[in-house]
């Protein structure tokens, strides 16, 4: 299956597999990226993304297209006649006619156990749910949003108290490793792709900032898993006397109290729909992550604040 394997990735998740298949010899004629993002107040420092980063190190062609539907984009695509690619977090949906180009078609690396969590968050919505396992699914793409036959998967427990963070980067490796293994079992022809059971799909939809937003009268478990997910992007958030604040590092505490008020300011607790919930960190807007002891004596959070 050699050469004209195009690889499509963006964050630091996508890297890894970059990296095992030119480490297993595989032939990476091309790398597909998003363009270099900008920061600063001026938007004139751009940043690269991680796998264009990666990709130029190891001499890589790199295109980044706004969009892999761009004709531009398109005839080049043509022009490399690849005979695969392969999907790791690369961000756009990819439409028919670019998928119909690989001789051998395109395959995805989810981070899921499909069909459960299909979508754009599959890694925090299995920790927001208290999920007790995910892993990897190596997948054909096809018009579906990740509805394509499974080639290979591998499963890994979630340990309790696991962030998003930490997670991630379990999977990324996770995925480096299944996705070489389904590489050579593609090679070797003794791969048969297994079709989903759409009847037991669930969803992971784009994390949007009110789904980010904690809500107190949830239950206290709950309410510490979505902020363990969700650390350290793009962070769980409530707001005290108008002021945004993310929260990190939450776990369950003993007793209970009114959702949303401090029942504690060392540790930091606060009261949710059937217990309380301790915070370890805070970021407040326009600050840097800290301890919630340091954040409470320098704003002053007394007992009996109310978050929102």
């Amino acid at each position: 299956m050699s050469p004209g394997l195009v690889f499509f990735g963006t964050p630091d998740f996508a890297v890894p597999s970059l990296l095992a298949l030119l480490g297993e010899g595989f032939d990476v004629a091309a790398v597909v990226t998003r363009p270099d993002k900008p920061q600063g107040r001026s938007r004139s420092n751009l940043i690269a993304p991680p796998v264009k980063t990666a990709a130029l190190e190891a001499g890589l062609t790199v295109f980044q297209p706004d969009k892999p539907s761009d004709p531009e984009f398109m005839r080049a695509f043509r022009a490399l006649a690849p005979n695969m690619g392969v999907v790791v977090a690369y961000g756009h949906i990819l439409k028919p006619d670019l998928l119909a180009i690989p001789s051998f078609g395109v395959i995805n690396v989810h981070a899921s156990l499909l069909p459960k969590y299909r979508g754009a968050a599959p890694i925090q919505h299995a920790l927001i749910d208290g999920a007790a396992e995910t892993g990897i699914s190596i997948m054909q793409l096809d018009v579906g949003m990740d509805t394509g036959p499974v080639l290979h998967q591998l499963a890994v427990p979630i340990p309790p108290e696991e962030t998003g963070g930490e997670l991630t980067a379990r999977l990324a490796e996770l995925g480096a490793e299944a996705l070489v293994e389904a590489m050579q079992l593609l090679t070797s022809g003794s791969l048969t792709p297994k079709p989903q059971d759409n009847a037991l799909a669930t969803y992971a939809p784009k994390l949007t900032r009110e789904l980010a937003r904690i809500h107190w009268p949830a239950p206290a478990e709950r309410t510490a898993r979505m902020v363990r997910a969700l650390d350290p992007k793009p962070g769980a958030w409530t707001t005290l006397e108008g002021g945004d604040v993310k929260l990190f590092g939450a776990r369950v505490g003993t007793g209970s109290g009114e959702p949303g008020v401090v029942i504690t300011t060392s540790p930091l607790t606060v009261g949710a729909g059937d217990g309380v919930v301790q915070i370890e960190e805070v970021q407040p807007s326009g600050k840097d992550r800290m301890p919630t002891e340091q954040w409470a004596r320098g704003r002053g959070v007394e007992v009996g604040q109310r978050f929102e």
